[in-house]
């Protein structure tokens, strides 16, 4: 954990990941505060997890590298980028891998039971998803590029 925080917070923490590992099921990987390239979308974990559900290389690269895009501001609010990224979780990543190809969509989170699994053979229910836990994601925060203000003063 973070030296940065008290004791009350490390507490709270604490309870916090006890709940999730022991009564929800969730993996806990650690704090991850000093990890070298921490980023909030785990490709390694969601390669695994889309690729044991089916899907090709090509659809997951590209449905990856959808949500990265979703999930960077690009100009826009951070409320605006986790609208985006919401709406990719929720409905999924439409993917297209070559041209001519029909457009399908990666579904990033199975939610719900699918009656038409064993057409398919797709299986999808929220137990199956793999739910993780961390602590202290912290994204890189870009610096502010330095204000320059010029004046031009003139004298009459």
């Amino acid at each position: 954990m973070s030296a940065e925080i008290g004791n009350p917070e490390r507490i709270t923490q604490q309870r916090v990941i006890d709940l999730f590992t022991q009564t929800l099921g969730y993996r806990y990987l650690g704090d991850w505060s000093t990890r070298e390239g921490n980023h909030c979308i785990e490709e390694g974990l969601l390669t695994a997890f889309l690729s044991k559900k089916g899907y090709s290389p090509a659809h997951i690269s590209a449905a990856i590298h959808k949500l990265r895009s979703a999930a960077t501001l690009h100009g826009r609010t951070l409320y605006a980028a986790n609208q985006a990224v919401y709406q990719l979780l929720r409905y999924g990543v439409s993917v297209k891998v070559a041209a001519g190809d029909v457009t399908e969509t990666v579904q990033l989170v199975d939610w719900d039971w699918d009656d038409s699994a064993q057409k398919t053979g797709k299986r999808k229910k929220p137990s199956l998803n793999d739910f993780v836990l961390t602590q202290q994601i912290l994204p890189p925060v870009p610096r502010p590029a330095q204000q320059l203000v010029y004046t031009h003063e003139t004298s009459c």
